[in-house]
């Protein structure tokens, strides 16, 4: 007696295709499972066993083989709980073979035969489209995900009995359909606004260009100066997500669990803020075993805020240059690789020496010169170097905190920059895959020598800049960016001399406080 039918395994944030074979003979009576499972795909024998019998049907005093092929790759998860379990009854011959042609079968058991969600449904619906699949049986908490695929049937079950009552035409289950328009048209809700900030216009200018071009900023000052809470209202201000970027998103947070009950797509900006004792492996992902993707993925598209820079472990630091230059992340292990996505606009915060007050006309710095120096080391060059704004956040006087004046909303800040952004989206317009850019800070070497062009003034002033601050050839090409993303907030089709001259004043802490 033999069954065959198809499920799927989530490796990195893509899905491959499984063949579950199930083969009954009369033997010793031994259940079997081949294929290279991990821990928990073995563990479904005993959760297949029960649910079977705890649903009304005879589980077989026989040897059960099931192979997972291909296998040669490890299988992850509990998803082959449920098709494990239709294998062996289709092959007692309860479920007919043809039944299950172009299906694809996921879902975790519980003893009593329920259904309990499972991780990864977005990337493995995608993957199931793309073979031809023609619908996805999955638990009812999942099919959200799933429906979000065109041209693949998503059919959410709640049990075993339920998934056996359907594949043999004893019950009728609609498959379900999300409005993907109508989950966009809700506009998400930001809890907190830039206006909720006193004072420090010069700080959200720095962010609202940062905002523009998908820039990577720094922010210096003393405790109690705000940098904490404008890195908050960042994502306040950024563009609304695109259906491939929600996609994108949705299939990484999927994947690592990490959706909210009853959201099926991602619809807002990430944003994520580590702590300082994080590891590098918890920031750019990986783990024994099974990889799992980091803090860096997990703010693709959107916002990685790391408050307090110089209490992050050196090595843990240095582990960004490569993701902020490549936009992914490659892990390789002794048997596998893999790469997740991570572009991701990186905002720091900092104080400019261990006492704080270094600069602070108000307090007075207890620190020594070495000690101020050996504090701002802790981040090095070719870091800061990636970084392409970086801004002081003074003390807030006390005539702004007084004051009754209401500064600009998020959403005024933010017309301004979804404005830029369609600028730059009709810049780069027909590049896909590798060669894909979506704003400003993305550009190439290339596209930096063929949208950022400057006149004779605009030169003379880098040139100065360059020779006073010693800075490095890529701080010269964040210099470039940066004015370009200036020139698209003013609607401005050429780079003049005041927007290079704002782009050099974001690196003017280049030197400053190393030369302490």
């Amino acid at each position: 007696m033999y069954s065959r039918l198809t499920s799927f395994s989530v490796f990195g944030i893509n899905a491959f295709e499984v063949e579950i074979e199930t083969h009954l003979e009369n033997a010793v009576p031994v259940f079997l499972m081949v294929g290279l499972p991990d821990s928990a795909v073995k563990e479904s024998r005993e959760r297949v066993s029960a649910a079977i019998k705890n649903s009304g049907y005879i589980f077989p005093n026989k040897k059960i083989t099931v192979n997972l092929a291909p296998a040669d790759i490890r299988k992850e998860g509990s998803a082959f709980d449920l098709p494990i379990a239709i294998g062996i009854l289709s092959a007692l011959g309860i479920i007919e073979a043809s039944n299950l042609e172009k299906t694809v079968i996921l879902g975790e058991l519980a003893l009593d035969g329920s259904l309990r969600p499972i991780h990864g449904t977005l990337p493995i619906a995608l993957a199931a489209q793309k073979k031809g699949y023609k619908r996805i049986i999955l638990p009812k908490a999942n099919v959200g995900e799933a429906g979000l695929v065109a041209g693949i049937s998503a059919i959410p079950v709640e049990s075993l009995s339920q998934t056996v009552e359907f594949l043999t035409g004893a019950t009728n289950i609609e498959p379900h359909v999300v409005d993907i328009k109508a989950l966009f048209a809700i506009e998400s809700h930001h809890a907190t606004d830039l206006n909720d900030v006193k004072g420090q216009e010069n700080v959200k200018r720095a962010m609202e260009v940062a905002a523009a071009g998908g820039h990577n900023i720094i922010m210096i000052g003393p405790p109690g100066s705000g940098k904490t809470m404008l890195a908050k209202r960042l994502p306040s201000i950024l563009p609304p997500l695109t259906l491939g970027e929600a996609l994108e998103t949705t299939k990484i947070h999927s994947v690592a669990g990490l959706l909210p009950s009853g959201i099926a797509l991602v619809t807002s900006r990430p944003f994520r803020a580590p702590h300082h004792t994080i590891s590098d492996a918890a920031l750019v992902g990986g783990g024994i075993g099974i990889v799992r993707a980091g803090e860096i993925s997990l703010s693709h598209h959107g916002v990685l805020f790391l408050d307090e820079l110089p209490e992050f472990a050196r090595n843990v630091l240095e582990v960004l240059r490569q993701p902020l230059e490549d936009k992914r992340i490659t892990i390789s292990r002794t048997k596998m690789t893999v790469e997740f996505p991570a572009n991701f606009m990186l905002i720091c915060s900092m104080n400019p020496c261990p006492c704080g007050h270094f600069g602070n006309p108000n307090q007075q710095c207890t620190c020594t010169p070495p000690a101020i120096q050996k504090y701002m080391a802790k981040i090095s060059g070719p870091l800061l170097d990636r970084i392409d704004i970086h801004c002081e956040v003074p003390t807030v006087k006390y005539q702004d905190l007084s004051s009754t004046r209401v500064g600009e909303s998020s959403l005024t800040v933010r017309e301004r920059v979804v404005k830029a952004r369609e600028i730059q989206a009709e810049r780069f317009s027909g590049r896909t895959g590798a060669a894909a850019v979506y704003k400003n800070a993305d550009m190439s070497s290339k596209d930096i020598r063929t949208f950022c062009k400057l006149d004779e003034a605009g030169e003379g002033l880098v040139k100065i800049a360059m020779t006073k601050l010693g800075l490095s050839a890529r701080a010269f090409d964040r210099i470039l960016k940066v004015a370009r993303t200036i020139a698209d907030l003013e609607q401005s089709p050429n780079i003049a001399a005041n927007h290079i001259s704002e782009a050099i004043q974001y690196r003017s802490l280049d030197r400053q406080y190393w030369n302490a």
